[in-house]
C-alpha cells in the first residue's frame, strides 16, 4: 500500500509540473510566452498605448489572482489528483484500435498490400491531417452536447463560472466532464491508428514537432491561449467563418444571451458554420464573462463547483421522467 501511495504522489507530481514544462501540453510555458507576446503586439497596434501600459495590462493581477483565476489553479490540481486515479482503469487507446484494426480484418478482410494506395511520404501527412481534424470535429461535437443537454450542462458550467479568463481556464473542469473528454482523445486515437494501421500498415507516421502533431503544435504557437483571456484579437470575417478566432471564443464565453450556445469549435469554425452555431467576432462589443451578469456568492467555492453539479445534473434527469 505505501508503495502505490508513494508511486501515485510521484505521478501525481509528474503529472503537475509537466502542465508547464511539457510541449504537448496546451498550457505549456513556451505556448503561454507566444501568446502573451502576440497579445501585446495586438494590444500596441490596436490601441497604441505605451508599452509599459499594455504589460501592466496582460499580467493584470485583477485577471491572474482574482478569485475566478484563483479557483481554476485549485480545479487543476483536484482534476489531476482526481483523473489521475480515474484514467487507469479506462480502456486504453492502444487497446481500442487493436480491436477496431480486428474488426475491420474480420468485415472486409485482408488490408490492401502496402505501398498499393498512397506513397510512403504521403501516408504520414494523410494520418496527422485525419487525426487532427476527427479530433476537432470530436471536441466541437461533445462540447456542442455539452451546452445541448442539460444533464450534461450541470457539469459544462463550471468551465462558463470563470469570470476572469487565462490560459490555464482552458482546465477548469468539473471531473465529469474531463472524464468524457478524456473517453472522447481514446476513441478518436482509437480509430485514427485502427483504420491507418490496418489500410497502411508500417507506413502510418505522425508528423510532429517536439512530440506535438504539427496541425496542433502551429495551433498552440500561433496564441491558442489567446481564447480564453481577455485579449480580443479576431480574424478576417472569412476566415472566421474557418478559424475560430479568440474573439470568437469570448463571445462563447460572453454573459449576453445572444451569444449563448455559439461558437463550440476548437480550431476549425466550419462545424458551427455547418451547424448554425457560429457567431463572428464583434469587435466593438466589451465582453463580460460567466454563465449570467448575475454574480452568486459562493459561485468560485469549491464546494459549488464541484458538489453543485451532481445535484443539478440529477434534477434534470428527474424532470424528464
Amino acid at each position: 500500500m505505501d508503495t502505490l501511495l508513494t508511486d501515485y504522489f510521484s505521478d501525481l507530481y509528474t503529472s503537475i509540473y509537466e502542465t508547464v514544462l511539457n510541449p504537448r501540453k496546451r498550457v505549456f510555458y513556451g505556448y503561454i510566452l507566444l501568446a502573451l507576446l502576440i497579445g501585446g503586439v495586438w494590444l500596441k497596434w490596436r490601441s497604441r498605448q505605451p508599452l509599459l501600459t499594455i504589460g501592466k495590462q496582460l499580467l493584470s493581477p485583477r485577471i491572474w489572482w482574482s478569485e475566478s483565476a484563483k479557483a481554476d489553479y485549485k480545479i487543476l490540481l483536484i482534476n489531476k489528483a482526481v483523473l489521475l486515479a480515474v484514467v487507469p482503469l479506462l480502456i486504453t487507446k492502444i487497446a481500442l484500435a487493436t480491436i477496431i484494426f480486428q474488426q475491420l480484418y474480420g468485415f472486409i478482410g485482408f488490408p490492401p498490400t502496402q505501398g498499393s494506395l498512397l506513397p510512403n511520404w504521403a501516408v504520414p501527412i494523410c494520418f496527422t491531417l485525419f487525426l487532427f481534424v476527427l479530433d476537432d470535429f470530436a471536441r466541437y461535437f461533445l462540447h456542442m452536447l455539452m451546452h445541448r443537454w442539460p444533464v450534461l450542462w450541470a457539469f459544462h458550467k463550471v468551465h462558463h463560472s470563470a469570470r476572469t479568463m487565462t490560459p490555464f481556464t482552458v482546465l477548469r473542469t468539473h471531473p465529469v466532464e474531463g472524464l468524457l473528454f478524456t473517453l472522447r482523445s481514446i476513441l478518436v486515437q482509437a480509430i485514427s491508428i485502427g483504420t491507418f494501421l490496418y489500410l497502411f500498415g508500417d507506413q502510418v507516421d505522425l508528423v510532429t514537432v517536439l512530440g506535438v502533431n504539427v496541425a496542433v503544435f502551429i495551433f498552440n504557437v500561433t496564441g491558442s491561449n489567446l481564447r480564453h483571456s481577455h485579449v480580443p484579437i479576431y480574424y478576417w470575417r472569412w476566415l472566421e467563418r474557418i478559424l475560430i478566432s479568440p474573439a470568437q471564443h469570448q463571445i462563447h464565453h460572453s454573459t449576453l444571451p445572444r451569444h449563448f450556445d455559439k461558437n463550440f469549435g476548437a480550431v476549425l469554425a466550419i462545424w458551427d458554420w455547418i451547424g448554425g452555431s457560429l457567431h463572428l467576432s464583434e469587435p466593438e462589443t466589451e465582453l463580460e464573462f460567466g454563465v449570467s451578469s448575475k454574480i452568486e456568492a459562493d459561485e468560485q467555492s469549491l464546494k459549488s463547483l464541484y458538489l453543485k453539479p451532481f445535484a443539478e445534473s440529477w434534477r434534470s434527469i428527474v424532470r424528464r421522467t
